[in-house]
């Protein structure tokens, strides 16, 4: 069983990637179920075949411990991790290849609390994989691109797991997802397209994070995929399996 863990900032997309990897996978006849770890979440693009809402629900934890929303919110991803052996036990019961784990839209409350940590730790799989997903519409500047770059960085860290950083919205924002993907792959294109809003200190400073951050974990490898049209999905999910298997390459 591979176990996929869906994570970024609020709106990057994680619901709706988590739909489309489902997707892909029932067409070509393959196993999938998707798992919601979001108790806070109103409505999602997809149906959940495992829901933490089941289990833990956010109006219920603020009336219960007399907790305002935000307060709510931390407590119910800790209560989540309580909970871990009940939706272990309701996954496997699916006895699939492919699960796919939307996590909440606040990364912060999967990635730096200890309960999320604990999750990707013991949750059951034959392989996991991390995948953290960048907003064009956020990145558009080089300073916004390299501050969610070192967000991206910070959570592959954090989880210790093999991480796909992808980017998405692909089909409505084709020209900054170009352009970013440029940035990524060459650090003098980014460098000179930061020279045009920083300079001095700034500018230095800015340059030697980006370059530090290559070397550790961002790399030069970004994955642009359309959620809605699927552009990309071949890729995403090619790199995906090779990490599964060890490292071997893929081919569809």
């Amino acid at each position: 069983m591979e176990v996929t863990f869906v994570t970024g900032t609020a709106g990057s997309g994680k619901s709706l990637l988590t739909a489309a990897l489902k997707t892909w996978y029932a067409n070509r006849g393959e196993g999938a179920i998707a798992v919601n770890l979001d108790p806070g979440v109103v409505e999602l693009p997809y149906e959940p075949d495992v829901d933490i809402r089941e289990r833990v629900q956010l109006q219920d934890v603020m009336e219960d411990y007399g907790l305002g929303p935000n307060g709510a919110l931390i407590l119910a991803a800790d209560l989540t991790a309580t909970k871990l052996a009940e939706i272990q036990d309701e996954i496997d019961s699916f006895k699939t290849e492919n699960v796919i784990v939307d996590t909440p839209g606040q990364t912060e409350l999967f990635a730096f609390r200890e309960s999320g940590e604990f999750i990707v730790r013991e949750m059951r799989a034959d392989s996991k994989v991390l995948l953290f997903l960048l907003d064009p519409l956020l990145a558009s500047t080089p300073s916004n691109f390299l501050s969610l770059a070192l967000l991206s960085a910070s959570v592959g860290l954090r989880l210790s797991i093999p991480k796909i950083t992808v980017l998405t919205k692909r089909d409505i924002a084709k020209d900054g997802v170009k352009r970013i993907a440029e940035w990524s792959r060459d650090a003098k294109t980014f460098e000179d397209a930061l020279s045009t809003t920083k300079d001095g200190e700034q500018y230095s400073l800015y340059s030697e994070l980006f370059r530090s951050i290559r070397r550790l974990s961002f790399g030069a490898d970004l994955y642009p995929v359309s959620s809605i049209t699927q552009e990309g999905m071949i890729a995403l999910v090619g790199e995906m399996t090779r990490i599964a298997r060890g490292g071997e390459e893929f081919t569809d």
